[in-house]
């Protein structure tokens, strides 16, 4: 569950950055202060839209779309219309943020696709990670307290209140489900439609409700 199990192709612009860290929530308090930082060294193949907001020339944002700063909007990524970008956020090459999706203080890796009335928020995803259409990170508890991440027996104390969700690279995530705060899911794991998840999920799993998890068949 550490950020090394999660991230392994290595395809973003924040990947050195992210790797620095050895538990994936510790990047969240820093993000913010990256991009500022970042931004001011990227390539004139990024133009400056806005305060802190840096948005490469081949990238497509829809007149509709809101992108407030920091942010970075990275080589190839399409932002549809009423996506709402509140701040804080990578989006990263090739990447789809879809109509009526928001995106507070999250890296979306390169090939990530959220297409459809989603919320990203204290959250990363990592390459060819999908969320199906109104699927939903939630990332603050109902009682407001500080996010103790569980992984079976063990728990890890965060000391944050906001954290929504990790999802390592080739997640698959089906339509309307939810990951509640603090989920991690690590590499090639699908979610079946509807399922509400929490703590940490295995590489390779296949979550047909958090009773009902199988391992994928390799070959």
């Amino acid at each position: 569950m550490k950020t090394k199990d999660l991230f392994k192709c290595g395809e973003s612009i924040a990947y050195d950055f992210i790797m620095s860290y050895e538990y994936p929530f510790e990047v969240l308090k820093d993000i913010k202060e990256y991009i500022v930082k970042l931004g001011s060294t990227l390539n004139s193949d990024y133009e400056l839209k806005g305060e802190n907001i840096w948005i490469h020339k081949n990238a497509k944002v829809s007149p509709s779309a809101e992108i407030n700063g920091p942010c970075i909007i990275d080589d190839g990524a399409e932002i549809r219309c009423n996506a709402f970008v509140r701040g804080s956020a990578i989006i990263g090459k090739n990447t789809v943020f879809g109509n009526s999706c928001e995106i507070k203080n999250a890296i979306l890796f390169d090939n990530v696709q959220v297409p459809h009335f989603s919320y990203v928020g204290d959250s990363i995803l990592g390459s060819h990670s999908h969320l199906g259409a109104g699927s939903i990170i939630s990332n603050l508890k109902s009682d407001k307290k500080n996010i103790v991440i569980k992984n079976g027996s063990e728990e890890i104390t965060t000391g944050l209140r906001k954290i929504g969700a990790f999802l390592g690279d080739n997640v698959e995530v089906g339509c309307n489900s939810v990951l509640n705060p603090g989920t991690i899911i690590l590499p090639n794991t699908n979610i079946y439609p509807l399922t509400s998840v929490r703590g940490v999920i295995k590489e390779n799993s296949i979550v047909k409700s958090m009773d009902n998890i199988v391992s994928k068949e390799i070959f």
